[in-house]
């Protein structure tokens, strides 16, 4: 293949910022306690996927996580998917949250389109979360019970998390935007004992009042013994539920005691759509995510004690799971709730300047939009403690790299990162040390044995394959919830390589070692970091009279952002006009999320299929993309190839005006 150009570099660490940053105190102890020769960052990573045992040995002794008893060895089977980690530990994620903390020190800023902006110290962080965890207990919950919570992303919920795990309790949470469908659709699964919900709130300046979504949870969750309303929009009780405060109240003044548990004893459930069936219920560990977070937040985020991290997110985000974690480091957190673009795009950058936030966390789409809009978030705003902006969700744009250095001048480090939910982390990401790269992520994550390969399993450098990790990690899924065999684990992510965990993104690794993501090669919908299994969608459309049959993609557009586009089969007389458009739209966001109503919708006669009935949706979103459909799928293995044309010409126009 021909050589492209090097892409310019947009910033490089001072030796002043390679000095301070976490990472390099780390590779100096490791150099000196391992007897590794890591001179650079490649020698590191590479050690660091080579040497599991001693890789995360390290991370455990160089961050001193509190354990309650220490484990027997670090990597008891590496089989992937049944790797056991850290046999014999005992440990509690909140211990590690807690440990060796100021009361006086400041842990979270807080501010939605209710609340001004508001903190907590550490002292009144830790008298609440005891409070919960002490009314929790007088509910009845303790080791391994489910507790799910529908709350916006509030200061009291992060609280209710920690004290979840503080009692060894296994928390699930969903924005509240969720519609009643979505949230049973996991919830249910985990047989929760209390719920944790809101009566309402407000986004874009409008409030949405959810006491009937309350109601109608509390009766298709059967095994809820207790429901816990916060009265956030309103100041009225919920018939049958007992109120926040009385909740709080009754475990006020109680010491906050942690709970000894096993490295892979439950500490969250996330969820992660599929094409068909129920939502992915995956189960992440204590020990696993406090190694992965530390490992992350330390040495790729590089949170130190004088960093305010934000990162907009929702509770049905893995981001906000991410967010909370933050305080196993030194920093201190910022949360938001509400809408974005309210009053305008400056909503965040003003919140930025508030509250002094020092690396600022977002979406692609996020930054996407304010270029376009032609944003200028410095004028008129001291932002002058942002020293970091980084970006997921989607690919970040060359342009909107080009934006932010333009914008916030070449001392900024940009990073941009690539993960997911099934592992509640990044897979690639940031590194503090490096050059930034226009439009590319600056690197493969330690301890993530990330490659791209071709269909045969041949690894490829340069090109767009598929992205593998052929190593296990600690935060990779104990199991889904309910998957008593593990089957659909290993449908999940080791059907096409058996023994190695395929990710569903496509990826390209330059012969730099940086990284360029190309989107989802799977049919899953990712909206703000939201994925959404097509099935669920196609439960919502399908439920329309008027429609017989549906098709959705999500396709990437050349600005970094995607498009949904959504093609039903309609009965004999109807027509997609702009009350049945309504309809559809309103169906998809109360029954699924307002992010994943689609962008378009046609009318088409068929719906291409395989011989044995199976949607071609990665196909027709390659072919949308400008592939050809006879590169895309095999004409012979379809029920209906002729059904490929009509998108061949849907593509047609756009694939020539990109020649």
């Amino acid at each position: 293949m021909s050589q492209l150009p090097q892409p310019a570099v947009l910033w490089e660490p001072d030796r002043e910022r390679r000095e301070r940053a976490t990472i390099t105190a780390f590779t100096r102890w490791v150099n000196e306690h391992r007897a590794v020769e890591a001179e650079d960052y490649d020698a590191l990573w590479r050690w660091s996927v080579t040497d599991l045992d001693g890789f995360w040995s390290a991370v455990w002794e160089y961050f001193g996580v509190p354990a309650d008893r220490d484990y027997d060895q670090v990597l008891a089977d590496h089989a992937m998917p049944g790797a056991t980690w850290f046999p014999g530990a005992q440990l509690n994620y909140a211990r590690a949250i807690f440990h060796d903390r100021d009361d006086d020190t400041v842990a979270i800023r807080h501010a939605s389109e209710l609340r001004v902006l508001g903190e907590w110290t550490w002292g009144e962080l830790k008298r609440r979360t005891a409070a919960i965890a002490a009314g929790l207990r007088q509910l009845g919950v303790g080791k391994g019970d489910r507790v799910v919570a529908y709350l916006p992303n509030l200061v009291e919920a992060v609280a209710a998390f920690y004290a979840c795990a503080a009692i060894g309790a296994v928390w699930s949470s969903c924005s509240p935007d969720f519609g009643v469908r979505a949230v049973t659709d996991r919830f249910a699964q985990i047989e929760p004992k209390v719920l944790l919900a809101v009566d309402g709130y407000r986004y874009g300046g409008k409030d949405f009042d959810r006491r009937d979504v309350v109601a109608q949870l509390r009766e298709q969750l059967p095994s809820l013994h207790h429901t816990v309303v916060l009265s956030y929009l309103q100041d009225e009780p919920v018939a049958g539920a007992l109120s926040w405060e009385e909740f709080e109240a009754a475990g006020e003044g109680a010491p906050l005691e942690f709970t000894p548990v096993e490295s892979d004893h439950p500490l969250w459930v996330l969820y992660s759509s599929g094409t068909t069936g129920l939502p992915k219920a995956i189960v992440h560990g204590h020990g696993g995510i406090v190694l992965e977070q530390v490992k992350n937040l330390n040495l790729h985020l590089d949170a130190q004690e004088s960093d305010r991290v934000f990162w907009f997110t929702t509770t049905g985000w893995m981001m906000w799971n991410f967010l909370v974690s933050v305080l196993l480091t030194k920093a201190s957190i910022v949360l938001y709730d509400g809408n974005p673009a309210h009053p305008d795009l400056g909503a965040l950058w003003d919140l930025a300047e508030r509250a002094g936030v020092t690396i600022f966390g977002t979406s692609a789409g996020f930054l996407a939009t304010c270029m376009k809009a032609d944003l200028h978030p410095m004028a008129g705003r001291d932002l002058s403690a942002l020293h970091a902006i980084g970006s997921t969700g989607s690919p970040l744009s060359p342009e909107a790299f080009d934006w932010c250095y333009r914008e916030f001048g070449h001392g900024l480090w940009l990073f941009s990162t690539s993960g997911g939910t099934d592992i509640c982390s990044c897979l690639v990401g940031g590194v503090p040390t490096l050059p930034v790269y226009e439009g590319e992520i600056q690197a493969r994550s330690l301890g993530m044995a990330v490659a791209s390969w071709d269909p045969e399993g041949n690894e490829l450098i340069g090109e767009v394959g598929e992205l593998v990790v052929t190593q296990p990690a600690p935060s990779m899924p104990l199991y889904f919830w309910g998957d008593t065999d593990g089957e659909r684990l290993r449908d999940s992510y080791f059907a096409m390589y058996p023994g190695v965990w395929r990710h569903g993104d496509w990826v390209k690794i330059t012969e730099r070692g940086t990284v360029v993501i190309y989107g989802r090669s799977d049919s899953t919908i990712n909206r703000g970091g939201v994925r959404m299994g097509t099935s669920e969608i196609y439960r919502s459309v399908l439920a329309i009279e008027e429609v017989t049959d549906a098709l959705v993609v999500d396709v990437p557009q050349s600005d970094g952002g995607s498009r949904i586009e959504l093609f039903v089969v309609l009965r004999e007389g109807a027509e997609v006009d702009d009350e049945l458009a309504r309809r559809i739209a309103r169906g998809i966001r109360q029954d699924c999320s307002p992010r994943h109503v689609p962008d378009g919708i046609r009318a088409i006669s068929e719906v291409p299929r395989t011989l044995s009935g199976k949607v071609l949706e990665v196909p027709v979103k390659r072919i949308l993309m400008g592939e050809s459909a006879d590169r895309v799928a095999s004409r012979d293995s379809l029920a209906n190839p002729h059904a490929l044309d009509y998108f061949t010409e849907l593509a047609a126009p756009s694939a020539s005006s990109a020649s």
